[in-house]
């Protein structure tokens, strides 16, 4: 009988189209060699065009779900997600507390497509509650500027954007740059204050690219799973997602997913 592999738990949202939520992060998960657990936050029913409704899970529901794989299963590291309500966000927070494994917090904000999934009076509760249990928190830069008012518009503008993020508590900032509208490069700041990593990856022509920032969350925790300082977990996960953008498909009418499998085509 084989050991199992490293164990990772996402907390988020189902997206029912395939390319993003809990879908995206199971799939990356077992293609990074980890095992996958999921506790759902809501529901959406999503497509390549767009969100088109979201249901939330009670609260009880929540704690039910966790509180079966962990204290039972256990975990090696938590992966959050879209998270909708304040309530949903403090509910979560508290139970990671309680929790012995790195958490990689990705504060969804707004769908590929424009949509909101973060309620703006949960904007407090993940600054305050959310980011200071995080080993990791991974906000692109519309995230940025809706949880700290900074505006990058330059790639300097990244570590003004990191401190404000770190201000919040989060061990790691990755202040994702893949939003900045100049550059053959898509690049990536990972800090903690002290040390600074800039990550860069060719930037690829591929307008399907949704699941991204899932994806990439995703994989950093699974890198954490095995117990990879976060640093390389960081990097190791930005070769991966580099290739799924780059492997990303058409699906529908709209904007189609990253490749999770990519690697094994």
């Amino acid at each position: 009988m084989s050991l199992p592999p490293p164990l990772v738990l996402t907390v988020a949202g189902s997206d029912s189209g395939g390319g993003a939520g809990i879908q995206a992060d199971l799939k990356t998960m077992l293609a990074l060699g980890t095992h996958g657990m999921s506790v759902v936050t809501a529901v959406t029913a999503q497509n390549s065009r767009g969100v088109h409704g979201v249901w939330e899970l009670p609260e009880e529901a929540i704690r039910a779900q966790y509180r079966a794989v962990v204290d039972d299963i256990g975990v090696q590291a938590v992966k959050t997600g879209m998270l909708s309500s304040a309530a949903l966000v403090e509910t979560v927070a508290e139970l990671l507390a309680g929790t012995d494994a790195p958490v990689v917090v990705d504060p969804v904000g707004v769908s590929k497509h424009g949509d909101p999934l973060l309620a703006a009076s949960a904007l407090d509760s993940v600054r305050t509650k959310l980011l200071p249990a995080a080993t990791v928190a991974t906000p692109n830069l519309d995230e940025v500027a809706q949880l700290t008012g900074v505006h990058v518009v330059h790639e300097s503008d990244m570590r003004v954007a990191a401190e404000a993020i770190l201000s919040y508590g989060p061990r790691w900032a990755l202040i994702k740059g893949g939003h900045l509208p100049t550059g053959d490069d898509a690049v990536d700041l990972l800090t903690d204050g002290a040390e600074e990593h800039w990550l860069r990856a060719p930037r690829h022509d591929n307008r399907h690219t949704h699941g991204t920032g899932c994806t990439l969350a995703s994989a950093v925790a699974a890198g954490l799973a095995k117990g990879l300082p976060v640093e390389r977990a960081v990097r190791e996960a930005k070769g991966y997602v580099t290739g799924a953008i780059a492997a990303g498909f058409a699906l529908g009418a709209g904007i189609g997913p990253v490749d999770h499998g990519w690697r094994t085509r």
